[in-house]
């Protein structure tokens, strides 16, 4: 045995690799080249030859103004009502790559499912409310001749008031004068005409305000009062007063304002997605803080015709009876208004659905233990169920615990297969 130097004769071995390997492959260069390829290159070869074949498209039945809404049989749409067209659509768009799991690993991993059902569900709108005056219950007292306020009865706000109640005294000298006129016609007169001028000079202190009371009274008299009463028109309460004795008031000045609040008014503001629920006549209830344990039934008034451009709700009106007076204006509520019930609608669990902000999705349990995200629009949401519009059908299986980490695997597959340039399906767990 003996230890070669390397700076000795070391290199020869290595020259006479290299021109062994030097001579094969210009042998190569100068053999033919072969007909057949290899086998893996050979099939790669083939899909660059050949195109794979398109999948069939399907008629299906879209909505012109809502393309998310696709059906299997015509019908119409139900978000806006108008009819389904006909269209041919890939039968896997809005559906991701499949994900396949072991029975025993789907189990490890505490994937639950349910079944896509038909069913009803119940619309009510739960919201806060305010309680307002009835502005058709209001009534405004102007005076209907310029005048001095002569005496005050009613001298607050918030005093009540019944109808006919004597609230101040007004001397207006158009008044004065149209009695004079009044006691002039009841003078005798030739036949035929006094009859006329009477009724003429009654309405105009009829048209003047004076009380019916009044005016029979300067007719048994026969002598004008200096001032005239100025009465309560309803009852209710003053909620608005100007008047003050002694100022002088034209027809322009509200004296008093008085508030029937046997009924009130409570506004209440809605989201867009729950105005389709709520019409006019349906049934609604308000709790209060200041009574706990009372509640008052009402109905739905009126829904406003614009929306407020800052909170993007629209503001509904309802009506309570109120005969106790129990309900004050500016008052909160708790308000819940009953829609009634949804029919034969079909609905999933809402913890089965994936919302990313740009989409929503759920996962569809196949069989073998094959999963798929499917885009799906969902309609209304009441007590953890989801109404669904389009993309499941009844009967379908959708994963109510696990669907995250599923869709997270199946959006994984897709990035990778778009990268690879794949459109293969299916990803296999099993062995995982």
């Amino acid at each position: 045995m003996y230890r070669r130097h390397p700076s000795r004769g070391g290199g020869a071995p290595t020259r006479g690799l290299w021109i062994s390997l030097l001579v094969v492959v210009l042998a190569g260069c100068d053999a033919a080249p072969t007909t057949t390829p290899p086998p893996a290159q050979a099939e790669h070869d083939h899909g660059a030859e050949e195109a794979p074949a398109a999948r069939p498209l399907e008629t299906r039945y879209v909505c012109p103004m809502h393309p998310q809404i696709v059906r299997d049989a015509p019908g119409t749409c139900p978000i806006c009502g108008m009819d389904l067209v006909e269209k041919a659509l890939d039968p896997l768009a809005g559906r991701g790559p499949e994900v396949r799991l072991a029975p025993g690993l789907a189990q490890t991993l505490g994937v639950r499912t349910a079944t896509v059902e038909r069913g009803t569900l119940w619309k009510y709108v739960r919201t806060p409310g305010r309680i307002s005056y009835d502005e058709t219950r209001l009534a405004h007292l102007h005076p209907r001749a310029p005048g001095w306020i002569e005496g005050l009865s009613v001298r607050a706000l918030g005093e009540p008031v019944s109808a006919g109640q004597e609230l101040a005294e007004l001397y207006a000298p158009e008044i004065l004068s149209a009695q004079v006129d009044f006691l002039l016609a009841l003078a005798p007169q030739p036949e035929g005409v006094a009859r006329v001028r009477v009724d003429q000079a009654r309405n105009i202190l009829r048209l003047l305000d004076v009380p019916e009371a009044d005016i029979r009274a300067i007719e048994r008299s026969g002598e004008t009062r200096q001032t005239v009463p100025v009465l309560a028109p309803i009852d209710g309460v003053v909620t608005e007063m100007k008047a003050r004795e002694g100022m002088y008031v034209t027809a322009a000045d509200a004296m008093y304002t008085i508030a029937d609040l046997s009924r009130v008014w409570v506004l209440v503001d809605v989201f867009e997605h729950q105005i389709d629920w709520i019409a006019p006549g349906q049934g609604a209830e308000i709790r209060v803080p200041a009574y706990p344990g009372r509640s008052w039934e009402g109905e739905v008034d009126y829904l406003y015709p614009a929306l407020d451009p800052q909170t993007r709700t629209l503001r509904v009106r309802l009506v309570f009876d109120n005969p106790e007076g129990l309900l004050r204006p500016n008052m909160f509520a708790e308000v819940v208004i009953y829609g009634g019930p949804r029919r034969d609608v079909l609905k999933i669990p809402a913890e089965a659905l994936i919302e990313t902000g740009t989409a929503t999705r759920v996962v569809r349990a196949l069989d073998d233990g094959r999963f798929a995200p499917v885009e799906v629009v969902a309609g209304m949401r009441r007590e953890g169920e989801v109404e669904i519009l389009s993309g499941l059908a009844a009967g379908d299986r959708v994963v109510t615990s696990g669907q995250f980490l599923l869709d997270s695997e199946s959006s994984l597959r897709a990035g990778l297969d778009r990268l690879s340039g794949q459109t293969q399906g299916g990803h296999d767990h099993a062995g995982h």
